[in-house]
């Protein structure tokens, strides 16, 4: 494997030279290399600049011992990085205090968090430290950093891209599905999900995640969902589900677009897995291009929900178009060619309803260009 310098990367090194040295907080989905990292850059870039520890390698991380840890790097003028901290109880309590002590005593402290569990740590940044941190997310491997880190090329990426841990097992099936499954996706559910949140039936909570993952970029309606659920709930219990999901960084509902917000929040939503693994660990087959066309149109959906930008679909009668974009005033209408045979009247009438809308295509032929920067892709129409 060669060493792949992920963007959080980047965003961090912007964090730590910004003034007020806020907390860079960086989250993101469970094995996707975010310590690897960290250790990496902290050996090349800041050797005898930084203070590493990890909750997980003591006994006993209490309030107390974070405290030491702070006083040790405020002494020696480090930048203290602070690993798994979810596993210290109430950890964002003390870190508020010792922040808002060294603030007020001009002994200001730069401080990097991040761990496994994102939903426990966005919860802690919630709870107590508003306003005193800088959020860095930290997402699945995209195809160029796939290929170059372990030489996948894209056919693979669109069955098992997304999770670097995994790769190892590409040619061998069976391993590679029992990784997924067990490691990453049954671990983000039960430890992450299901024992920081209120769930009263995890084996439905399960079952809905699996009915979900096998839709990738399709809008399918909360009660076709709840339908296929063997259990009773109301459409209400499906979306509390997808929003638990979707701070456990698997996959993203994308409301229809609509200039009247109310419609919008109404609407069936558009299941995007944010890694193809998501779905094809429950294929285990050669995609049929029909397959191949929804993972695909699925991973530039989530490449354009990486943008922080709010992200659509849109249809009206006939007429659809895969995503809609829109930065402030903006707006960009994305369409997605594989190959599938799909009506191509929609991006024309979607610019007729919307005329400031531009219009953009992305395929396999350009899809490099669009994942190095989606953004400047659409900026530059």
């Amino acid at each position: 494997m060669d060493f792949v310098k992920l963007p959080f990367l980047n965003d961090l090194e912007i964090g730590l030279k910004q003034p007020g040295n806020l907390i860079q907080a960086i989250v993101g989905p469970r094995q996707v290399g975010k310590t690897t990292s960290i250790l990496k850059y902290i050996e090349k870039n800041l050797k005898g600049r930084a203070h590493y520890v990890s909750a997980d390698q003591v006994f006993n991380a209490t309030k107390a011992w974070v405290a030491e840890e702070w006083a040790l790097a405020q002494a020696e003028s480090k930048i203290l990085f602070i690993d798994e901290i979810q596993k210290i109880e109430s950890w964002s309590e003390i870190i508020k205090a010792l922040w808002d002590k060294a603030k007020r005593d001009k002994k200001p402290v730069s401080c990097v968090i991040l761990g496994s569990s994102s939903l426990e740590i966005q919860k802690g940044l919630s709870d107590s430290l508003t306003g005193r941190f800088r959020l860095i997310p930290a997402y699945h491997w995209n195809f160029s950093e796939s290929k170059k880190g372990y030489g996948l090329s894209f056919e693979e990426f669109l069955q098992m891209g997304g999770y670097p841990g995994a790769y190892p097992f590409k040619n061998e099936p069976s391993e590679w599905s029992r990784y997924v499954k067990n490691s990453i996706i049954g671990t983000v559910i039960e430890k992450d999900i299901l024992a920081n949140s209120s769930v009263k039936s995890p084996a439905l909570f399960r079952q809905a995640f699996e009915i979900l993952a096998s839709c990738p970029a399709q809008e399918v309606s909360y009660t076709k969902i709840l339908g296929q659920l063997q259990d009773k709930g109301n459409t209400d219990l499906v979306k509390h589900y997808l929003s638990l999901y979707e701070g456990a960084f698997l996959m993203k509902g994308l409301s229809k677009y609509s200039e009247k917000t109310i419609r919008s929040k109404v609407s069936s939503p558009k299941i995007i897995p944010m890694a193809p693994a998501l779905y094809f660990v429950n294929v285990q087959d050669a995609l049929t291009n029909e397959e191949k066309g929804h993972v695909f149109e699925a991973l530039v959906g989530a490449q354009l929900v990486r943008t922080g930008e709010d992200v659509f679909y849109w249809r009206e009668g006939q007429h659809e178009v895969d995503f809609v974009l829109k930065k402030g005033r903006k707006l960009w209408a994305v369409e997605v060619k594989s190959g599938r045979k799909k009506k191509a009247a929609g991006l024309a009438e979607f610019q007729k309803r919307f005329p400031t809308a531009l219009c953009a295509v992305v395929t396999p032929q350009n899809y490099n260009q669009f994942e190095e920067n989606p953004m400047d892709f659409l900026e530059k129409i």
